[in-house]
């Protein structure tokens, strides 16, 4: 799913939270400059086209607090990643963190991704000149300094590493200090006043840092950054982060395998960013999020926030549930951005036709024409039976709600039709009491169910047998379940989107046959319970999200 989507909700696999602290030396000049209200730290020294950023507490209490989550295995990987980055930044420059780092640096830290092709000058092209390498990425930590007396007795005395040496230059009137014949580890470091210490793996980059740092703009001028830094009201937070939208897909068309075309990533230019607020609550992570415009894009969100009707039609006991409120227009929204997302999951035309060498039918003329209601796709557990074997142990559910209920009939009876030709039995049955259609597959494989619920909502079940635990109204509905409750707290009664998913019973073999994830992917998500999320759009230019991802939890 695509961030910039305005109507799809967003979807949270996962997070990783990475902190690289520690540096090699440098002098420190002893000044004052007044911060930037209400940004976080360091913001006014980071390039304002960074690609990404991400701000890192480093109060010992909530990393304390966040080792109380997750599973013994997690818990160790993410000791071991913390150990290699430890490794990489102080250990083998001499420096122990809680000894030389920790008595002078601030409440956080913040880290800069940035693409190298924006600190390096452009060389002219012809026609004839060879394809430029692939996109490279420059790091950027910035340390704070709340102490600079205790940073200069650390830094006065620079320690040389391993291998290699230091070396020093000067850029615009600041001493910058680098590595030397240090493989693969290219560091070059820079005290900007009594205030900051950058520490970088470009020498461009640093340089870059000393512009702003001498009046270039920085990220706080980047649009909407501050505004929506401050609507995002979290106190203390644990991380904050903030993705630059177009220089972030430039950078990952450039990735894959199937680069996106300049003329379509041209397309997301009307996008500024999506920035969160991270906190770590008592039962697990707690992110507020902001998706942005730029001031002057002619594109514009539109305000339709109704999906709420679908949490009570939608059993409490789902797997898996995602919604919206109007499936036509997010499908129009997803068409017109999937060409510019290198990551898009669904390419639009190859979906359309396989709907029509599928169905024979049109999949925008006579499906999507009449979906301009709100929608749900949920996937229900069948419960186990010990007097007969199951074929399945779960079924889909898709309702969508009808915004035109004579060419939904058409379109499905028409559709039916169809399914015979393909010899599947097609006929009439009860469900609960309701009027359904069933469709059976000649080699008994799966069944299909459509009908239709109060309220002009059409209905399908694929899979296991989940009709009757919607019909004619499940006894306990999503809106009512208390895991949904506890795993994402509705703190208002209107949404443009909803996403849950219960990790734990999806994800557990036991439940469903699922191919089982890499190991690296596996102990990540082995740690936690659900993730839910909620989206509101605000206004024609922002959209907000409310993500609450549930762990596992250990008593330290």
């Amino acid at each position: 799913m695509k961030k910039q989507d305005k109507t799809l909700p967003l979807t949270l696999l996962g997070a990783t939270f990475l902190i690289i602290v520690g540096t090699v030396a440098g002098y420190i000049l002893i000044s004052s400059e007044e911060t930037v209200d209400n940004l976080p730290v360091g913001a006014e020294v980071v390039p304002k086209d960074a690609m990404m950023t991400l701000h890192l507490s480093t109060d010992s209490t909530q990393w304390e607090n966040l080792q109380q989550f997750g599973t013994p295995e997690s818990k160790a990987a993410l000791q071991k990643l913390l150990g290699q980055l430890r490794d990489r930044f102080l250990t083998t420059y001499g420096y122990n963190y809680q000894r030389d780092i920790q008595p002078w640096v601030g409440k956080e830290v913040a880290i800069a991704f940035l693409r190298k092709s924006t600190l390096e000058p452009s060389n002219q092209t012809t026609p004839d000149s060879p394809p430029p390498p692939p996109a490279e990425q420059a790091t950027m930590v910035v340390l704070p300094i709340t102490n600079p007396t205790a940073a200069k007795q650390i830094l006065d005395k620079p320690r040389s590493p391993k291998a290699g040496k230091l070396v020093k230059r000067t850029y615009r009137g600041i001493e910058i200090t680098e590595t030397e014949g240090v493989p693969n580890q290219d560091i070059s470091v820079a005290a900007l006043g009594g205030k900051f210490l950058v520490v970088t793996n470009s020498q461009t980059a640093i340089n870059r840092a000393v512009d702003i740092y001498k009046g270039d703009q920085s990220l706080a001028k980047a649009p909407g950054y501050t505004a929506a830094m401050e609507k995002l009201e979290t106190a203390a937070p644990f991380a904050q982060v903030y993705v630059n939208i177009p220089v972030a897909a430039a950078y990952t068309s450039s990735k894959s395998m199937t680069p996106v075309s300049e003329e379509n990533l041209k397309q997301l230019e009307d996008n500024q960013g999506v920035a969160a607020k991270v906190s770590l609550v008592p039962e697990g992570i707690d992110l507020k999020a902001i998706s942005w415009l730029k001031p002057n894009s002619q594109k514009k969100f539109t305000v339709e926030n109704k999906a709420t009707e679908m949490l009570s039609r939608v059993p409490g006991n789902a797997l898996m549930m995602i919604s919206g409120s109007n499936l036509q227009r997010m499908w129009s929204d997803y068409v017109k951005g999937a060409a510019a997302n290198p990551i898009a999951p669904i390419n639009p035309d190859t979906f359309r036709q396989t709907v029509k060498n599928g169905t024979g039918m049109d999949l925008d003329k006579e499906f999507i024409n009449w979906m301009a209601g709100e929608y749900s796709l949920s996937l229900l557990p069948i419960p186990k039976s010990k007097d007969q074997l199951q074929k399945f142990a779960a079924g889909f559910v898709f309702m969508v709600k009808a915004s035109d209920r004579r060419a939904a009939e058409e379109s499905l009876k028409k559709l039916d039709e169809v399914m015979k030709k393909k010899e599947f039995e097609v006929g009439e049955a009860v469900a609960s009491g309701k009027p359904v259609v069933k469709w059976t597959s000649p080699f008994g494989g799966f069944t299909v169910i459509r009908g239709w619920l109060n309220g002009n909502v059409a209905f399908f079940t694929l899979g296991g047998s989940v009709e009757n635990q919607i019909l004619p109204a499940p006894t306990n509905s999503m809106a009512e379940s208390v895991v949904l409750q506890e795993t994402l707290p509705l703190e208002s009664e209107s949404f443009n989107g909803n996403f849950f998913i219960d990790i734990s019973r999806t994800f557990n073999p036991q439940n469903l046959s699922i191919p089982q994830l890499p190991a690296n992917q596996k102990i990540w998500v082995d740690g936690m319970e659900s993730i839910g999320v909620t989206s509101i759009v605000s206004n024609s230019r922002t959209t907000n999200y409310d993500v609450f991802v549930k762990l596992k939890k250990q008593e330290l």
